[in-house]
């Protein structure tokens, strides 16, 4: 295997319990993961794309609502496009739920928390 490259990526929000237990459990397995902290780096339309392609999920599915201003975007209305929520997304980086972990098991929203030990 490649030392030079992490396996295991994770996009992490520090303030995020859930976020913080993935990053703590992935470190456990004996793996030190790229961290991307995506409140400060952001999102790019083509990287949520491949994240979610990989997930085979929607943008509805990782659309976070609570404490983000999903609702007053409108977002949570029936019948918005994907288009839209991914636009949305990127102008604001905290409406995508996490944390998001992609290692070479697959890629998967890691909440609940447990849904990690099947990437590791």
């Amino acid at each position: 295997m490649d030392k030079s490259a992490p396996a295991v990526t994770i996009f992490h929000n520090p303030n995020c319990g859930t976020s913080r237990n993935a990053l703590a459990a992935i470190r456990e397995s004996g793996v030190e993961p790229k961290v991307v902290e995506y409140l400060k780096t952001g999102w790019t339309v083509a990287q949520l794309q491949g994240l979610l392609k990989a997930m085979k999920a929607s943008p509805r599915d990782i659309l976070r609502v609570r404490g983000t201003p999903a609702e007053e975007l409108g977002l949570t209305k029936p019948g918005v496009s994907d288009d839209a929520i991914l636009a949305a997304m990127v102008a604001h980086p905290i409406l995508v739920e996490r944390p998001i972990v992609v290692s070479p098991k697959g890629t998967a929203l890691c909440r609940p928390l447990e849904k990690v030990s099947a990437l590791l």
